[in-house]
């Protein structure tokens, strides 16, 4: 490189440090995108004023899913809560409520890694696990009894399932329209095309989900911005139904009463039944 023109060096050098991080983000990109936390064998869990019971599942690669049963009695039916990114079900577990106190069984589950679940995490792995658990769960239940209800990162893998199958209803908390698209606002240079192990296209999938489509969505959602959920919302806008919760953020809406009033009515499909010929819908405003 000495005797290159200094301009040429330079590119170079630029191209250099552009592969190196590239290489880094690659192999780097799960501690960024995961936060989990790990549970001893023996970790009780444990909920007031709720029964629940901790099961094991093992997959056809050896590796173990943790999961949580909460139950009612006389259930309407279930719902599969698909978490967010951090963490375990030690914490998240306390969101079940939500479901319980409309009378809805709730099946929570750790993904690779988090928790007490063990197996090396890929996207693939992930999908191939949350099927298999929905299959046990086909088995004691009929589907048109199981909602799937994905937050955050959650609500990617909610919707393969529900493309996948014939859920009663889909809830995406805080949906994203990929992980692509979410990581290139703090990324925009870099080939995460090339390089993002988990792209989960939210979008691509809704396309095959023939079932109702609910979105809750915070109006001041920084991470993912309300745009977002409006941009998905209009993928299936026949069978999909978009909630505001004005002044919501990402981590902050189960502390909006407008969050539980949309959730309660949506799990308990509270209808008001319109007479369309005797509106307004045909006049033409001139």
């Amino acid at each position: 490189m000495e005797n290159w023109p200094l301009w040429v060096s330079l590119i170079v050098l630029i191209l250099i440090i552009y592969i190196v991080i590239s290489v880094l983000l690659y192999f780097l990109q799960d501690h960024f995108l995961f936060k989990p936390e790990k549970l001893p064998k023996d970790f009780q869990f444990l909920y007031e004023n709720q029964e629940v019971e901790e099961y094991h599942l093992e997959t056809r690669d050896g590796a173990v899913i943790n999961g949580l049963h909460f139950k009612v009695e006389n259930p309407k039916g279930v719902v599969l809560y698909l978490k967010g990114n951090s963490k375990s079900m030690k914490g998240w577990g306390k969101f079940a409520v939500d479901f319980t106190r409309n009378n809805y069984d709730v099946i929570m589950v750790d993904y690779r890694g988090f928790g007490k679940s063990t197996g090396k995490r890929s996207q693939k792995a992930i999908k191939h696990d949350l099927q298999y658990v929905y299959n046990k769960m086909r088995e004691r239940i009929s589907q048109k009894y199981i909602i799937l209800y994905g937050r955050s990162l959650g609500s990617g893998f909610a919707a393969k399932l529900a493309s996948m199958n014939n859920p009663r209803m889909l809830i995406l908390d805080a949906p994203y329209y990929s992980l692509q698209k979410v990581t290139a606002r703090y990324a925009p240079f870099m080939p995460l095309s090339l390089i993002l192990k988990y792209p989960i296209p939210t979008h691509k999938w809704l396309k095959y989900v023939n079932c109702p489509i609910h979105i809750i969505h915070g109006t001041n959602d920084k991470l993912i911005p309300f745009k977002v959920g409006v941009k998905l919302s209009q993928i299936r806008p026949k069978n999909t139904k978009l909630y505001p919760i004005i002044g919501g953020g990402h981590k902050n809406m189960n502390t909006f009463e407008s969050y539980h009033v949309a959730l309660s009515r949506i799990i308990n499909e509270e209808k008001h039944e319109v007479d369309f010929s005797t509106t307004s819908m045909k006049v033409k405003h001139k």
